[in-house]
């Protein structure tokens, strides 16, 4: 078995505003394998910023990974432990080797095009006219549910756009949900989810910044609306500090990001961890290209969640690969036509 690694940018659309700053391009990375004439592909979705794996010896542990590569899976996840992301296409790559068709990782009756995966209708942060008309779009295109990014623009500003919205559509035709990917200071927070819950919304993602356990806590007991872990996830690798977060903090939900946490089995391990306490969860992207899309929303069908998953993003870039992902009345399609993969 050989192994080769391969950079590649995505470019947004366009720029895609977070309370972090502007994203106009994202950085990605493939795990190629080949072994007697088969191929297996396998997506590494750094993101540069965020991941716990932006580190300056990154490329340096990908190829250290592919010289390595016939030491096995289960080495190589224990060699990639600090690095998720490469875990993650390890994870994908070794899948892809061993299926049919190398892009059908999870066979199901979602890759047969039998059946869709609710999602979410994501709005990005910008002016209020910029958000109003990405709200608007995803109403039309038949979106239940809606996940709003906020805390770059003044607060007042996106309380109006959700009393817009609330306005026309009940908690019963669309399910909001807002992130704040820890924007709120932890002594302001718990007034601003006091603000949010009018709007009666499914649930905010990281109201304060991670690694402030007790704060967490204190937010996730007091709140008037369910508070959804994302970012506190990152970094945390072993059994027993998964256990200590969410026995410290008690959400009300979490959220993974497969390439963020360690891939499948890494999603796996928090699950069965989340749900003992009956903690809830739902899965989302990390902004992979629609390979690593594709993987994470094969997988996710098989957790047969009825939640709107995080799963639409493969629009965003202007060179993503063509792949059979389709959104379709706020549902995720796998409808089939050929992949187009050229690095």
């Amino acid at each position: 078995m050989k192994a080769t690694y391969h950079k590649y940018i995505l470019n947004f659309k366009q720029p895609s505003g977070t309370s972090r700053g502007v994203l106009k391009t994202k950085e990605t990375w493939f795990i190629i394998l080949s072994s007697e004439g088969k191929k297996g592909i396998g997506e590494c979705g750094i993101l540069r910023g965020l991941s716990i794996d932006d580190r300056p010896d990154y490329e340096q542990q990908l190829k250290y990974t592919c010289d390595n590569i016939k030491k096995g899976l289960d080495w190589l996840l224990m060699a990639n432990i600090e690095f998720p992301s490469i875990q993650m296409g390890l994870e994908m790559a070794f899948l892809s080797l061993e299926s049919e068709d190398e892009f059908n990782l999870f066979p199901s009756k979602f890759t047969k095009g039998k059946d869709a995966i609710p999602i979410n209708g994501l709005i990005w942060m910008g002016t209020e006219a910029f958000m109003k008309q990405q709200i608007q779009d995803k109403i039309e295109a038949g979106f239940k549910c809606i996940k709003l990014k906020i805390g770059a623009i003044d607060f007042n500003t996106e309380l109006e756009l959700l009393k817009g919205i609330r306005k026309h559509f009940s908690e019963s035709d669309i399910e909001l949900r807002v992130d704040a990917n820890g924007a709120f200071s932890p002594e302001d927070a718990l007034e601003k989810l006091k603000r949010l819950s009018d709007f009666k919304l499914h649930s905010i993602e990281q109201p304060i910044k991670q690694n402030q356990l007790e704060a967490m806590a204190n937010l996730c007991k007091k709140t008037p609306l369910p508070i959804a872990l994302d970012e506190e996830l990152i970094g945390v690798f072993t059994t027993h500090e998964k256990e200590k977060v969410l026995e410290i903090i008690k959400p009300q939900y979490i959220i993974l990001k497969p390439s963020f946490i360690g891939g499948f089995q890494g999603s796996n391990s928090w699950i069965t961890l989340a749900e003992k306490q009956n903690i809830g969860w739902w899965i989302t992207s990390a902004l992979e290209s629609n390979v690593g899309l594709s993987a994470i929303a094969q997988y996710t069908y098989l957790k047969k969640s009825t939640m709107p998953q995080g799963l639409g993003t493969g629009s965003l870039f202007t060179n993503n690969f063509q792949s059979p992902l389709e959104v379709k009345n706020g549902t995720l399609h796998y409808n089939n036509s050929n992949w187009k993969f050229n690095l």
